[in-house]
């Protein structure tokens, strides 16, 4: 029994230091123990196809990202760690053809294009365009579907730029 309190205390211990110094969080997020701000910039649609919400969906999902799973603080520009870029595709294409040359399936394919600075370790910068997609029955008209879509792909997309700033695997 005696033993199980001290594990306990111990790996109690060891998670608190872990996550007030800074270094990692429980997110698996790797942060500079010096950076205290993160600053996501707007996110403009130069893509040729334009959902309307899309810069705007995509640029809170990626602040909520930050605000959510790290510890740093959001502001309006010039953070510690800072993201901008812009959305450069938003496409639809026919991916699975049937015997009489008609799509079966369609495909929403969305393209992201990041610039990300690390103020303390410019070794961490990228400039990376991510891009993700989702497949739809072709009876469905793309104006029915595309919320549901747009939201798992900028859910992919936020993952993947999270993971490949601030996660070291």
């Amino acid at each position: 029994m005696r033993n199980k309190v001290i594990i306990t205390l111990l790996i109690a211990a060891w998670g608190f230091v872990c996550h007030s110094c800074g270094i990692y969080s429980f997110s698996g997020a790797s942060i500079p123990p010096e950076a205290k701000t993160v600053s996501v910039a707007y996110f403009p649609n130069y893509a040729q196809l334009v959902n309307p919400t899309l810069s705007n969906d995509f640029s809170t999902a990626l602040r909520d990202a930050m605000m959510n799973q790290t510890p740093l603080d959001m502001v309006e520009e010039g953070g510690d760690l800072a993201f901008e870029g812009e959305i450069t595709d938003y496409r639809t294409t026919p991916v699975a053809i049937t015997a009489s040359q008609t799509a079966a399936m369609n495909r929403l394919t969305i393209t992201v294009k990041v610039r990300y600075s690390n103020r303390f370790d410019d070794t961490k910068d990228f400039e990376q365009s991510f891009s993700h997609y989702e497949d739809y029955p072709s009876d469905q008209d793309l104006n029915a579907v595309q919320d549901n879509l747009t939201a798992v792909i900028i859910e992919a997309l936020v993952e993947d730029i999270f993971n490949k700033a601030l996660v070291n695997w």
